[in-house]
């Protein structure tokens, strides 16, 4: 059985058009499974990060703001993102964290909103910062904050709702919501729709403009492998832009910051998102990281990805004894993201042992096992060994009992 899967994973591996850009990142043998909580390392980033330490830093220092082009970094760098969103450019900036963006986000999409409106929904399910800040937002408006799943928001929409926040792909399960279907709801229902774009950024279509969503956050260190902490965007659609109050007016988004006045003055366009001043060292390494992506189609980035874990599935189901694993992420390809989420109720200490036998994913507690697929480096061999590796380490436990 497993030279017949083998064989198959070889005659993929053949014919994946997206291939050679493993070469484009530093790996070795292991089966990095981990790239939908940090991306692999691309092999240019680190003479590029050298070279803005010892020649921007180093040489020009404080020139560099401008002959560097440092200043601009988070706009030049928001406008290199934008196509993998569906986004046209001048409407993402690059900087904080996912958790600072959205607070920014949410905050400004209840000002938006018609007078009148004082409920803020939230993905019941999100990942836990999302939950924090849109609750600190709320608390901050004087809205009521509204939990709800996000199949159940179309029921929980009125009157009231000024704003909701959603994850486009579940970070436990690998389950991709509606973006939208919920989005054209929201607007029907007179609120702005803010989504958290962390897991599916780079790893399938979003469609931001198209869509018409309102605002959007999201992370740099996944599927862009920007690096451990590189900094997050925000996009705010240009339709809002001339009245988008972000709750944090920090001086580099002011109009004139260097006129150093006491008076805030809101800049133009999504310049408004910026707050303080920019993280140079990780926001360039993440542009340099963005190199890899030329040429790339996100489209055939979510073609593969499906094929991945379609193949990954099918190996499970072949390789895994019976009854010891549950697959969550949905089967559907309308409903999955580009990861694969397994209960397996000692996932803790199975976990442990992959990651010995060269398989690194990693857990959600208590009993979720985590697999995510990036196109751009992982292989149709390195599936077929990671399910084969899982179904050793099942069975060797279910002997021992």
């Amino acid at each position: 059985m497993s030279e017949t899967f083998a064989a198959r994973a070889a005659a993929l591996d053949a014919a994946d058009g997206l291939a050679d850009l493993r070469k484009l990142f530093t790996l070795d043998d292991t089966v990095y499974l981990d790239g939908n909580s940090l991306g692999a390392l691309p092999v240019h980033v680190p003479a590029r990060v050298q070279e803005v330490l010892t020649r921007e830093w180093g040489e020009l220092r404080i020139r560099s703001w401008e002959e560097s082009g440092w200043w601009s970094a988070p706009e030049r760098i928001g406008d290199r993102i934008a196509p993998l969103v569906g986004a046209a450019a001048g409407q993402i900036v690059v900087g904080d964290s996912t958790s600072v963006n959205v607070f920014k986000a949410v905050v400004a999409a209840s000002r938006l909103a018609p007078e009148g409106r004082d409920e803020i929904l939230v993905d019941a399910t999100t990942f836990p910062t999302d939950g924090y800040m849109a609750a600190s937002a709320a608390r901050l408006t004087g809205h009521r904050l509204v939990p709800v799943a996000p199949a159940e928001v179309p029921d929980a929409l009125g009157p009231r709702t000024a704003a909701v926040l959603l994850n486009h792909v579940d970070y436990r399960s690998g389950r991709l919501h509606d973006l939208p279907g919920l989005t054209a709801a929201v607007h029907a229902a007179g609120g702005l729709a803010v989504w958290d774009l962390c897991h599916s950024a780079g790893a399938l279509p979003v469609g931001l403009d198209a869509h018409g969503v309102d605002l959007a956050v999201g992370c740099t260190y996944k599927y862009l492998n920007g690096g451990p902490g590189s900094p997050a965007y925000l996009y705010v659609a240009e339709r809002h832009q001339s009245a988008f109050d972000s709750p944090l007016p920090g001086w580099t988004s002011h109009a004139d910051p260097f006129g150093m006045t006491p008076g805030y003055a809101p800049a133009d366009g999504a310049v408004r998102g910026r707050v303080g001043t920019p993280d140079i060292l990780s926001m360039l390494a993440l542009e340099a990281s963005l190199d890899v992506w030329n040429g790339v189609s996100i489209e055939a980035v979510r073609a593969k990805s499906l094929a991945l874990t379609d193949f990954f599935l099918e190996c499970v189901a072949a390789y895994v004894p019976e009854g010891r694993v549950t697959p969550l992420t949905p089967a559907a390809h309308a409903e999955r993201g580009s990861q694969v989420a397994l209960r397996c109720e000692d996932a803790e200490p199975v976990m442990s042992a992959l990651i010995a036998r060269g398989v690194l994913g990693d857990l959600r507690r208590p009993d979720v096992l985590r697999f995510g697929f990036t196109p751009l480096y992982v292989g149709f061999a390195d599936v077929e060994r990671a399910a084969q590796v899982l179904g050793e380490v099942l069975g060797e436990r279910q002997g021992a009992r």
